[in-house]
């Protein structure tokens, strides 16, 4: 329900109620090193909310220093088009043992940011992300 106060403008921003309710399992594209093992996402009342879940694929990611929880910047995968967040966020990462920190951009690329204790991320090893944000209108 739209609380309308005195002098406000009826735009079709504010005629919007994000009701619209949408969801899909298709459409994440892994990065080089990485395999796609399932996707999600849903629309609901405005807010979006997107899990994935993904396999490394070739060589480890490291951390840049023994002990600091930094990784370079690695690309993980790109949600697909009317899936990606309005502005850059940040979202946690994790594998059951370890897990960290990741961005999504606004043209939806999953770039792991850092990591917790000193293990990195073998090859085979599934990461799964979840994110949550509020849908932009239109």
């Amino acid at each position: 329900m739209t609380n309308w106060l005195a002098g406000m403008k009826i735009t079709a921003a504010r005629l919007n109620d994000n009701t619209l309710t949408d969801s899909t399992t298709s459409g994440l594209t892994a990065a080089t090193n990485w395999t796609v093992v399932s996707f999600s996402g849903r629309k609901v009342s405005g807010i979006t909310t997107v899990h994935m879940l993904v396999t490394r694929t070739t060589t480890a990611v490291s951390e840049i220093a023994t002990n600091s929880g930094n990784i370079a910047d690695t690309d993980m995968c790109t949600l697909p088009a009317g899936w990606r967040p309005p502005e850059s966020i940040n979202a946690a990462w994790g594998n059951g043992s370890v897990d960290g920190e990741c961005t999504i951009t606004a043209a939806g690329l999953v770039s792991l940011r850092s990591i917790s204790g000193n293990a990195g991320i073998a090859t085979s090893t599934n990461v799964r992300c979840t994110a949550v944000w509020i849908s932009e209108n239109g």
